[in-house]
């Protein structure tokens, strides 16, 4: 049977939010063109929710249908409780409890945190909201930062492109690299996108005559096998060390190593999932050098050997 997501649409939801679990999800398939996910949108007592652009929709089924779903999805909103006072009813808190998977997009975090799924847990949501959910929710170690953070049984994401980054690694988590980039493709989406939410803050970028930083990191791209050093970078974009490392930051939000390391990561992941190559082949190839290296990134990354991966995710 397909893997069943229950989509829990509230009052003052946000549409496009609405809108992404239903057609990510939906474009996972296998070789032979089977749906791997089924996707049901719910509500309290069945009943219309109206959101935030001024109309209303009619859920299929009330909260019940959460009892069958393998994954629940709380969409962002833009008001209600939750964002007012860090509250939910009864019978929603009740209804998300307990779950297999429950996940978040954009502000949908309140509601999750306001059922007490967040407490103690690493959590993000949007980079506005940031200080509002920390004055609700302190017991939360909220992270505004990043595009997502998966944290197991309880993902959280940003912003609504975030939701389609945070729906495309689920995809990937539960059936593999070649299923979320034929997605990924489907939905005419990167498989996975760079940096965090600090890209996106509304601030001013103290550009000169230049240019930025993406020709460089291209580059580094097609270069992840070579010893990459700071001073090479800065070299190949034509800019200081200094302003090299500055403007990479703007752009991404992350330092060059950083992002680097994240690309690395991901590169090895997806040589382990699609391929036969030795641990120490990938571990070349990703640019880590030695099996040793890659163990000790990838357990950082995701907390795992290279070889428990490989067995978790491989999919034929």
């Amino acid at each position: 049977m397909p893997h069943r997501v229950a989509v829990v649409v509230l009052d003052h939801f946000a549409p496009l939010d609405l809108g992404v679990p239903g057609q990510v999800f939906r474009t996972a398939e296998t070789a032979a063109g089977e749906r791997l996910y089924e996707v049901v949108t719910c509500s309290e007592n069945r009943g219309p929710v109206r959101c935030s652009a001024g109309y209303t929709v009619l859920p299929d089924h009330d909260l019940d249908v959460l009892d069958t779903a393998d994954t629940v999805v709380v969409p962002g909103i833009h008001g209600g409780r939750a964002m007012k006072d860090g509250t939910i009813s009864g019978p929603l808190r009740d209804a998300l409890r307990g779950r297999p998977r429950t996940m978040s997009i954009c502000t949908g975090s309140f509601v999750l945190a306001a059922a007490g799924l967040l407490d103690g847990r690493r959590a993000t949501t949007h980079w506005r909201e940031a200080d509002r959910f920390r004055r609700l929710f302190p017991r939360v170690e909220l992270d505004p930062d990043v595009l997502f953070v998966d944290d197991g049984d309880v993902l959280t994401s940003a912003g609504v492109a975030a939701g389609l980054d945070l729906c495309l690694h689920v995809i990937r988590r539960d059936f593999g690299s070649a299923v979320a980039n034929r997605a990924a493709r489907r939905c005419v989406m990167p498989p996975w996108r760079e940096g965090g939410q600090a890209q996106y803050i509304d601030r001013p970028l103290p550009y000169g005559s230049g240019g930025g930083t993406a020709a460089t990191r291209d580059w580094m791209l097609a270069h992840l096998d070579a010893p990459l050093d700071l001073n090479a970078l800065a070299r190949h974009a034509r800019m200081s060390v200094r302003t090299f490392t500055r403007r990479f930051r703007e752009e991404t939000g992350q330092s060059p190593a950083r992002w680097l390391n994240g690309q690395r990561v991901q590169h090895a992941r997806h040589l382990l999932e699609t391929t036969d190559l030795g641990v120490e082949e990938v571990a070349r190839r990703a640019g880590f050098g030695t099996a040793v290296s890659l163990r000790q990134h990838l357990h950082a990354a995701v907390g795992v050997s290279p070889l428990a991966y490989r067995h978790t995710f491989r999919r034929t």
